[in-house]
């Protein structure tokens, strides 16, 4: 029997606050975030911390996550930082063994060797992902001092050396080093790039245990622990940095505010009717300083966390004026930090919605914010590339980033303007759904499919052509997969992860959409509009 949409809607809507209940209880119960393992942390720790608890699980980890092709990672550039990293710490375990070392390391350690050479040899290009060209002449040159060690000892077992590649960023930042001046505070996040000059550097004091936010980085500055004046809370940090995954090791954490701002903004943004405790929203605008707020401790403030936690505080009836980001306005654009090499289509688009809802929600907003706003809608609107899509440094698929750009402009770019770039952002969306309804850079994935929905069931222009048709196909797929299996890590760090409760909530939000879209979701299945999968 076919029901009406508004009949779906009032039993559907039940399961989906329910399960934004169940994510937002989650993000209390673990206020460190959850965000899945990464290759390259895990390899520096066991690199650089043999002797934290859970060595051995960390090594088992890296010979599983090892690929067919003798690589490590995601597709394409994606895989260079964390081979070079599996590689040298599989190397580096063995070196420092020998005999003694686990099965399986110096067949893993050859085949990672060997598309390693094919890659550097054949200039396989690095992604936009952070510290890439200081990681890998770093981790090269350790690779290759591995091999003249085997070498001299009459060990044939490997290759020889790896072809070198280009260190001038990395000499550069060891004479910046070097000089006795102040760290800074943007290299810390990989500050284990320095190898033993890391060590308990004097020009760096852990913030809450951390340095720079890492794992890697604050095993590098710990160095041996049994030396005397260890720091007893970088300690309990690298602890229970690996405490909740049994061994292989998160990239960036803690994300406290990066996870609650995000999950909490997309929630509210799509209208999912949930209400976040009193000591969440308070411990969220407690974050927020004159300057903005980090990602994670001892990382510089950044635009991008400061203008979605602001955004989502508005969004929740708790506005903050934000003041903070100006100290990020470049006049063109807003920067992610101060001295960000490159520039951030996500950024400035959270940044647009923070300006924007102030000026028009708030009596002074639109005086001090308005003119902002709107030119920073148009400087968006430059970034479009010609297909329709926007492209970012912070994701590695062009959903996410079309999806944060489409939403702030189709909300906050002034009347007249920004539309034609949403009906070309909206008809690439149609052009390039799969034949199984899904969204995706390399494969159908949730998560992407999610950001797809978000656009065509959001914006507030004139149907286009196919669009309820590809939201028909969306939602079918969304509900037959989601839950079903795990989708490839896709954000940017110093290598690809993902934040669960982030993309949890995307996915949330895509549903709630459909639930407020009869127009656009004609009679729809109710099992469409479920919430399948709850938060564990």
């Amino acid at each position: 029997m076919t029901t009406s949409p508004a009949a779906d809607a009032a039993r559907g809507e039940p399961e989906v606050a329910a399960s934004a209940r169940e994510l937002l209880a989650a993000m209390m119960l673990e206020p460190a975030g959850r965000v899945t393992p990464s290759v390259y942390e895990t390899g520096r720790v066991v690199a650089d911390a043999p002797w934290l608890t859970g060595h051995d699980d960390r090594l088992r980890y890296l010979l599983d996550a090892q690929r067919p092709d003798g690589g490590w990672g995601g597709a394409d550039g994606y895989a260079v930082v964390p081979t070079v990293s599996a590689v040298e710490a599989l190397l580096g375990t063995l070196r420092g063994t020998q005999a003694s070392a686990p099965t399986g390391l110096a067949a893993a350690a050859s085949r990672g060797l060997g598309v390693l050479a094919a890659w550097l040899d054949g200039g396989t290009p690095l992604p936009d992902t952070p510290a890439a060209d200081l990681i890998v002449p770093a981790l090269v040159e350790r690779i290759n001092d591995h091999l003249t060690f085997f070498t001299a000892q009459g060990d044939r077992r490997f290759t020889d050396g790896l072809p070198g590649v280009d260190r001038r960023r990395l000499d550069a930042v060891h004479a910046l080093v070097g000089t006795g001046r102040a760290v800074p505070q943007k290299l810390l996040h990989a500050f284990e790039v320095l190898g033993p000059v890391a060590r308990r550097h004097r020009g760096v004091v852990p913030v809450a245990g951390a340095v720079g936010a890492s794992p890697a980085a604050t095993a590098a500055w710990i160095g041996d622990p049994a030396t005397p004046g260890t720091d007893p809370e970088a300690l309990a940090y690298l602890r229970a940095a690996v405490g909740p995954l049994d061994g292989p090791v998160p990239c960036c954490t803690p994300i406290t505010v990066f996870e609650r701002a995000w999950a909490l903004s997309g929630l509210a943004r799509a209208g999912v009717p949930v209400r976040p405790a009193p000591k969440l929203i308070a411990e969220l605008a407690a974050a927020l300083g004159p300057h903005g707020v980090p990602t994670g401790p001892g990382l510089p403030a950044d635009a991008d966390t400061t203008s979605v936690t602001l955004y989502a505080l508005a969004r929740l009836g708790h506005p903050v004026d934000p003041a903070s980001l100006l100290h990020f306005d470049l006049g063109t654009h807003f920067c992610t930090w101060q001295g960000e090499d490159g520039r951030s289509v996500t950024t400035n688009a959270h940044v647009l919605e923070a300006l924007g809802w102030h000026a028009r929600h708030t009596a002074a907003g639109a005086s001090r914010y308005g003119a902002r706003a709107a030119a920073l809608a148009g400087w968006l609107g430059d970034e479009q590339r010609p297909d329709g899509s926007w492209v970012d440094r912070w994701h590695a698929s062009a959903y996410y980033a079309t999806s944060c750009v489409v939403t702030a402009l189709d909300r906050y770019a002034p009347a007249g303007t920004g539309g034609s770039a949403v009906d070309r952002a909206v008809d690439w969306l149609v052009a390039t759904q799969r034949a199984d309804g899904s969204w995706g850079r390399w494969t159908g994935t949730t998560e992407e499919t999610a950001y797809a929905l978000h656009v065509l069931l959001g914006v507030r222009r004139p149907v286009r052509p196919g669009v309820p048709e590809a939201i028909g196909r969306g939602l079918r797929h969304l509900s037959e997969v989601d839950g079903q299996r795990a989708d490839p890590p896709l954000w940017h760090d110093k290598d690809l992860y993902a934040p669960v409760l982030i993309i949890r909530a995307a996915v949330l939000a895509a549903r709630q959409l459909a639930m407020t879209r009869s127009d656009l979701v004609n009679s729809p299945d109710r099992s469409l509009l479920s919430s399948r999968t709850a938060v564990s």
